[in-house]
């Protein structure tokens, strides 16, 4: 196995469909790739299996912040070579989509975050 961890950002929102006795989640996740002077993007085509997929496509959406982890492989397609990425874990980053409000919290990840920074007792434990 090739064992792979990514950070970018989605370059469209995620897409349920059929296949087969399964279902899986699909999206593309865009790497900077900076190397020297020269600065590059890297993408990537992931894809989640079963339902934790579809209970996670209405969080990933364009825009959004995502570390996902994974075995790396390729597929040709028209005689170009992509890199795919079966999905084993998923962390959303939160990040800022389009239409987002601006308090700079997105997504279920930015919702907690949000909520934690708000809830703060200034009693301390201890």
């Amino acid at each position: 196995m090739k064992n792979l961890t990514i950070a970018g950002r989605l370059t469209k929102d995620a897409e349920t469909r059929d296949a087969g006795s399964d279902r899986v989640t699909s999206f593309s996740v865009a790497v900077d790739d900076r190397v020297g002077k020269e600065k590059g993007t890297m993408f990537f085509d992931a894809s989640l299996w079963g339902k934790r997929g579809e209970a996670l496509a209405q969080y990933l959406t364009k825009g959004s912040y995502v570390t996902v982890s994974g075995d790396l492989g390729t597929r040709e397609h028209n005689g170009k070579t992509y890199l795919t990425l079966r999905v084993a874990d998923v962390t959303l980053q939160g990040g800022k989509p389009q239409g987002a409000s601006n308090d700079g919290f997105s997504g279920a990840a930015g919702k907690a975050d949000q909520a934690a920074r708000y809830d703060l007792d200034d009693a301390v434990p201890f």
